[in-house]
């Protein structure tokens, strides 16, 4: 019997195994001149995520198959996934026999019954040629956004203190996106505001409704001229009709729906980002509630069901009635859009309500489907009447609007005709009392920041990013501080943001220019349709940057010049905290992102743990460098430990890393070392230890050094120690607990106690353990013995010998976290 593996896609699927990474020394920005990581550097893909073993799931889950089915979702990206699919699989598939096809590719855009027969009944193979421009996208991008982004960072984090982003980066996509938003704000910074007068009349028939008439000279820049004519007009005291003209219009039914017009509609009308847009459609759509959100096409291809689509939402109680109407009508053909060749357009696929999907998602799915049954409406059908006035010799009009037929905007009520947009019927000739004639003064506005629809918009005429990446580069300025997203989601840059496309400007404007990114998508599209070289375009790509590389590095003295002038050197920034080892002078405490330590005296600079808070630890010294030790804290709900910030930025011993603080560090004899406070494994992961937080009193604790478990015990103690003893069961170090007579919980009159945390039965009251990430039994392990207190993996707690009531806590915590 032959046996099929089918592979589909899920987000998670994605993200594991779609990831370049460089290797080995390449990782250290210390190590590597950054003009290496064109050329020299080798690249290697890699699981952004080794936990979820997702080469090992899919390599026993396709052992011993003889044919694969590959349906990923149907787009580049998911041809690149297929061969990585591939590359994992192929080793433990059945050999075919007589060349044998044995790999299928199906093409899908929904997950419908249908849509998934059709795919199966129309089996084809993986596209090379557009999985190996995505791979070129990928180096491309990697190469050249870590380089410019590593010298960069390392140059300005050195010199100024306030610069309040933790990575100054570049990216070939996300320059220029910032580069919009910064050129809008250059023009309104330029802009210089102009007066201007209009005349503003209004009139009345009887006791109908006043109008208001607009000057047929729209405005005019001299007052003395504007009061001239309302001197003209004033002389008369009626209006005259001299002509109407009436015409019927139609508003067009809108284009079926693409990304880049959802993204738009989202930011604009919905309040959504464009980021946070794109997760709930793909959520929609692996629910099957939607078709696939990923599409550059407005077109519905000749072969689609749109009265099966339509039938779906004739019961759905906010359009039911439209639906219900055009189906017995009959649909109206929908307007003839572009067709990218790529997937239709996005579609609702099943009815649904709000209580199935949450608020943003029923939101966008509401816009979608109302979207979609717009296409197939009839068009909004109006009749515009335009009334000419003359008083005494200038010239007014005023233009209404009568529906006729609302057609699309029964679904679409936004886009509907106003009934105050029409006019009280009058005839040639007729006379129209003057009731109120002034001039105004206004004055020219500067245009308003970019929105993120206006930003989308330019990103897709410009070829800046794919309708799946545009939401990412909005999304990384953000995050970078380039830019700060204020009311009605318009994209004001900060002073960095400002000052880095400046200096671009300075140095190569083409850095934030579209146009070179727009050459290289159009390089990938070649990749993509078989008619360019992988290698070659890749090649001649780096080449490019490489040398463009070479001449910021140059001149980056043009850019620092402008960093000078809008921020403070690092030497001026901070408050002094703590003392250096080196010279004994208070270094500075610099908190703008990245916080960190700054010794002017020695001109040197300390990493800290970022997103916390940071202050003096007793004023106590690490016995290796003399450097005063601080303190980083995540909040009095959360954990802290001690740090050196020395050993911090350059470990100490062979077993430590990068970024320890002392509730890692190996010292044998250092009291604040994980030698002396560390007490048992982990309850949770597996190559942490909980280590004891002797700040913490009264209400005691001890957190694990490597994940998010924070375990509170002997709330009101008056002192707690780590014992050099260890238990005989799990050999977790012995904890001495002082209670106070009045409060001691322990038996008798009894104010010490030493015994094992988790084994002991007089503690089991004692202990509780909180933000532990649960696991499910069923992944219980680590059985390897401690070497050493608070080094290397020990047993588990609640093993032999620890408590075996279920009412005792730390063994029932022990069973349900770990």
């Amino acid at each position: 019997m032959k046996t099929v593996f089918m592979v589909a896609e899920k987000p998670s699927l994605a993200q594991s195994i779609s990831k370049i990474l460089s290797r080995g020394k390449y990782n250290n920005w210390d190590k590597v001149d950054p003009a290496e990581l064109f050329s020299k550097a080798p690249t290697e893909k890699k699981e952004a995520n080794p936990k979820l073993n997702m080469v090992k799931f899919l390599q026993a889950e396709a052992r011993g198959c003889d044919y694969v089915v590959l349906w990923l979702d149907c787009d580049k990206e998911g041809e690149n996934i297929c061969f990585e699919v591939l590359e994992a699989i192929m080793p433990v598939l059945n050999k075919s026999y007589a060349n044998e096809k044995t790999i299928f590719r199906a093409k899908f855009s929904s997950i419908t019954d249908t849509d998934i027969c059709n795919a199966m009944n129309r089996l084809g193979e993986p596209n090379r040629n557009e999985a190996l421009s995505v791979d070129a996208r990928q180096e491309l991008d990697l190469r050249i956004g870590c380089a410019f982004t590593r010298f960069q960072t390392k140059y300005f984090q050195g010199k100024y203190g306030n610069l309040d982003s933790s990575l100054i980066s570049f990216g070939p996509c996300q320059t220029p996106t910032l580069g919009f938003c910064v050129e809008r704000h250059d023009k309104i910074q330029s802009f210089k505001p102009e007066p201007y007068w209009i005349i503003q009349a209004k009139v009345s028939k009887g006791k109908e409704l006043a109008l208001t008439l607009d000057w047929d000279r729209v405005r005019v820049f001299d007052r003395e001229v504007g009061q001239m004519f309302l001197n003209i007009v004033k002389t008369a005291r009626e209006a005259k009709v001299e002509s109407i003209i009436k015409k019927e219009k139609a508003k067009q039914r809108p284009l079926a729906l693409n990304t880049v017009e959802m993204l738009r509609v989202a930011s604009s009308a919905l309040g959504m980002g464009p980021q946070h847009t794109m997760q709930v459609a793909e959520r929609l759509y692996t629910q099957g509630y939607i078709s696939y959100p990923r599409t550059e096409t407005t077109h519905y291809p000749e072969n689609f069901d749109l009265k099966a689509a339509l039938r779906q939402q004739a019961n759905n109680p906010f359009w039911s009635e439209s639906v219900k109407a055009l189906l017995s009508e009959g649909i109206n053909r929908p307007r003839k859009g572009n067709d990218a060749g790529d997937h239709p357009p996005i579609t609702p696929m099943r009815s649904a309500t709000e209580s199935e999907l949450g608020s943003d998602g029923w939101r966008l799915y509401e816009y979608i489907t109302r979207h979609f049954i717009a296409t197939v409406s009839y068009d909004c059908k109006y009749l515009q009447t335009s009334i000419a006035f003359s008083i005494s010799s200038e010239n007014f009009t005023c233009t209404g609007k009568t529906l006729l037929s609302a057609g699309f905007t029964e679904v679409m009520p936004w886009q509907s005709i106003a009934k105050e947009e029409s006019l009280p019927s009058c005839e040639r000739g007729e006379v129209f009392v003057l009731d109120e004639v002034k001039l105004l003064e206004k004055q020219t506005n500067p245009p308003d920041y970019l929105t993120e629809a206006e930003l989308i918009s330019l990103m897709e005429k410009h070829g800046i990013g794919t309708d799946a990446s545009i939401p990412v580069h909005i999304n990384n300025i953000c995050q970078r501080n380039y830019v700060t997203v204020e009311s009605g989601r318009r994209l004001k840059p900060t002073n960095l943001g400002i000052v880095l496309v400046h200096g671009y400007y300075k140095i190569d404007a083409e850095l934030v220019l579209p146009t070179i990114r727009s050459a290289v998508e159009k390089q990938l599209n070649l990749i993509a349709q078989g008619k360019a070289n992988f290698k070659q375009v890749l090649q001649f790509t780096l080449d490019i940057f490489k040398r463009k590389f070479h001449y910021f590095v140059d001149s980056i003295a043009g850019l620092d010049e402008l960093m000078e002038v809008s921020f403070s050197p690092i030497a001026a920034t901070g408050k002094p905290l703590s003392r250096c080892g080196k010279c004994h002078r208070f270094m500075k405490y610099i908190q703008a992102k990245p916080s960190r330590l700054h010794c002017s005296h020695c001109d040197e600079t300390y990493s800290l743990p970022q997103n916390g808070a940071i202050k003096l630890y007793k004023e106590l010294r690490c016995p290796l460098d003399e450097f005063e030790l601080v303190l980083w804290s995540s909040g009095s709900r959360g954990k802290s430990y001690p740090l050196c910030p020395y050993c911090y930025s350059n470990p100490p011993f062979r077993d430590m890393k990068k970024g320890m603080g002392c509730n890692e560090c190996t010292h044998p004899t250092c009291q604040h070392s994980l030698n002396n406070l560390g007490i048992g494994q982990c309850v949770e992961c597996e190559h942490g230890v909980m280590t004891f937080d002797t700040t913490s009193g009264p209400k005691w604790k001890m957190a694990c050094n490597k994940c998010n478990v924070v375990v509170h015990f002997f709330e009101n103690a008056h002192k707690v120690r780590v014992s050099s003893d260890c238990c005989e069961s799990c050999e977790a170090s012995l904890v001495i607990v002082d209670f106070n007579k009045a409060k001691s919980p322990l038996p008798g009159d009894e104010t010490q106690h030493t015994g094992c945390v988790f084994c002991d039965p007089v503690f089991q009251d004692l202990v509780e353990l909180k933000h532990a990430a649960m696991k499910h039994p069923m992944h219980r392990g680590g059985q390897g013995r401690r070497q050493g207190r608070g080094r290397g993996r020990g047993r588990r707690p609640g093993g032999r010998g620890g408590l075996k009531k279920p009412k005792d806590k730390m063994a029932a915590l022990a069973a349900y976290f770990v």
